[in-house]
Parts: C-alpha cells; sequence; structure tokens
C-alpha cells in the first residue's frame, strides 16, 4: 500500500513539472522586436519609436526627429548600437534593413493663408467682397507644416495696404510657429461685358458677340456695361476687336433709315395725313432726327425717325410747298 502511494506521487509531481515546462514560455516577456516603419511627433525620436516591445528603456530619446512634415531612414544597425548602451537585450531585428520614419504634422495650405489675407484686406481697407480680390504673391505660398497638436487658424497680425499701387504687405500668425512674412499685389475685380470676335461698325451685336470677363475695377474705370441686355440689339459706332471693352457710349441704337434712302415723310395730325416722298440725307435710328429732302419741293426738312423708311415732321409747311400736290388720307373736319 505505502509502496503505491509513493510510486502515485511521483507520477503526480513528473506530471506537474512538465506542466509548468509547457508555460514557462508563456511567462517570458515578449522579445523586442525592429519596426519597419514608425510616425513620431515632436523633436525627439525615443526608443519605444523604433522598437516594439522596448519595456522600460521605451521613453528614451536616441535621435533627433526628421523636420515637420518630413521622412527619413536610419539603417537597423544604426538602431542597434543607439540601443546596445541601455541595456535592451535580445533586438530582434525582424529581417528590417532600415527604419523609415516620418514626423507626423498638421499642414496649413497655402489657399488658408491666401483666405486669411484677403479677409484682412476686406475688411480694413474696404476693399469689397472676398470674392472679387484677386492676390498676387511676391514670393509662391508653401504649405506651413505645424505640429499635429498645434490648434487655431492663421491669423493677420499685421497688415499694410497702399491705395494707389495696391501693394500690401502683412504678418501671419501660423500656430506654434514664427509669424510668416508675406507681401505682394491686391487688385479688386469686377465682371464686365467684352467682345468675343471681330464686330465691324454699324453691326448689331447678338448675344453670341459678348462675353463676360473678370477685370480688374482700376483698369475698366466707369461706365462699363455688366448687363448683356444692354448690348445685345445695339449697333457698334466703330470696329471693335476680340477683348474690346464695352463701354456705354460704344454703341447706338440701330439705324433703321440710311443716308440717302429713299423714306416717305409724314405729317400727321387728328383726322389727316399728308405724306410725301423723299431723300434722307443722314443716316439714323428710331427718335433721332434727321434731314430729309422734300424732292418735290427740293427742300430740306428736319424729322423724327418713326420706323423704316418712315419720317415724321412737325409741320406741313415743307410739304405743302412741293409744286405736286401730296398725297392726302383721312378727313378734314368742317364748319356746318
Amino acid at each position: 500500500m505505502i509502496r503505491k502511494l509513493a510510486i502515485a506521487c511521483v507520477a503526480l509531481v513528473a506530471f506537474a513539472g512538465a506542466a509548468c515546462a509547457e508555460m514557462l514560455p508563456a511567462l517570458d516577456p515578449p522579445h523586442p522586436k525592429l519596426k519597419a516603419e514608425a510616425v513620431v511627433t515632436g523633436d525627439i525620436v525615443r526608443i519605444g519609436d523604433l522598437v516594439d516591445n522596448a519595456g522600460i528603456v521605451a521613453n528614451v530619446p536616441i535621435f533627433r526627429s526628421p523636420d515637420l512634415g518630413s521622412t527619413g531612414t536610419v539603417p537597423a544597425e544604426t538602431v542597434v548600437e543607439a540601443v546596445r548602451a541601455h541595456q535592451l537585450i535580445g533586438l530582434d531585428t525582424n529581417g528590417v534593413d532600415n527604419v523609415v520614419v516620418t514626423r507626423a504634422t498638421r499642414t496649413i495650405s497655402p489657399g488658408t493663408i491666401e483666405n486669411a489675407v484677403t479677409a484682412a484686406l476686406s475688411n480694413q481697407y474696404a476693399l469689397g467682397p472676398t470674392k472679387d480680390l484677386v492676390l498676387t504673391f511676391d514670393r509662391t505660398l508653401t504649405p506651413q507644416h505645424v505640429e499635429p497638436t498645434a490648434t487655431g487658424m492663421p491669423r493677420v497680425l499685421r497688415l499694410g495696404y497702399d491705395v494707389p499701387t495696391g501693394h500690401f504687405n502683412a504678418a501671419v500668425e501660423i500656430p506654434g510657429r514664427a509669424p510668416l512674412l508675406v507681401s505682394g499685389q491686391a487688385r479688386a475685380m469686377v465682371e464686365v461685358l467684352t467682345i468675343a470676335h471681330t464686330v465691324n461698325r454699324g453691326e448689331i451685336l447678338k448675344q453670341a458677340d459678348v462675353m463676360f470677363e473678370r477685370r480688374s475695377r482700376g483698369e475698366v474705370g466707369r461706365d462699363f456695361i455688366v448687363d448683356a441686355t444692354q448690348a445685345v440689339g445695339m449697333a457698334a459706332r466703330f470696329n471693335m476687336q476680340p477683348g474690346h471693352l464695352l463701354r456705354g457710349l460704344d454703341l447706338a441704337r440701330p439705324e433703321v433709315i440710311r443716308r440717302n434712302e429713299s423714306v416717305t415723310l409724314i405729317y400727321q395730325i387728328p383726322g389727316i395725313t399728308l405724306t410725301v416722298r423723299g431723300k434722307a440725307t443722314e443716316g439714323g435710328a428710331v427718335g433721332d432726327m434727321i434731314g430729309v429732302l422734300n424732292e418735290q419741293s427740293k427742300r430740306v426738312l428736319q424729322g423724327v425717325v418713326a420706323g423704316p423708311g418712315r419720317v415724321v415732321i412737325g409741320t406741313a409747311g415743307g410739304l405743302l410747298a412741293a409744286n405736286n400736290p401730296p398725297v392726302t388720307t383721312g378727313s378734314i373736319a368742317t364748319e356746318q
């Protein structure tokens, strides 16, 4: 009986020993392994940034970080050499030859900076809506990289603007960085109507003959046309080339009577209308006062263009002075 009990105890001890042996690998701490890639923040690269399972030396600094927004590489053997002095035992390079290190960043785009300067110019110098301002910088704006923890947006600290030349200079606050100094030209733009292709004198403008362009307000001055309905249907006073900026004085109502054209002279009062043939001594649009030669009396009369081929005169004298009687229509009321 005692002998059987002793054998059982020996077997139990052997089983327990085997079980403990199987558990030992699980109790071992994970081995440190070199990373193939790392993203870091701040100016310093620490052991834990490049090595998994670095343990208590994870926060020990070993290298300087790349510039904000930049990426660099460090050879695996350089990392091994750097951590050796910190008693990091059993570092597994994991087949990595070079570790790619990227400095984390928040990027502020050139457009964001330009918008800040544009808004400041619009507000401080009453240059009109920001959508109508065009800025040209003396030096091309580049993306600005800041720490991911840097909050806020660009803000104009100082601003100067010369009205005659349109030149500006500004100091722009960039979160977490020194102010950015910028300068350039600011132009207030306006949408105007221009000629799309060559138009000859007297030609009636159609919708296809005009187009809108954005021009500097200082360039266009005054009296420019901004509504196509003010131009379409009007006649060109002179030959115009593509890109010509349309102004009110460039256009006239289209002539409906041309010089030397045969017309009908009309004198009209309630109940009577007198007409006679004549010849226009000058061209004119509806509503224009022109001279017309009465071909019967050979007198030149002044009349208002009423439409194609028709001129209304103010008195009947020039008509009745002819040798041949004019054509009379209607009736004359007589006293009883």
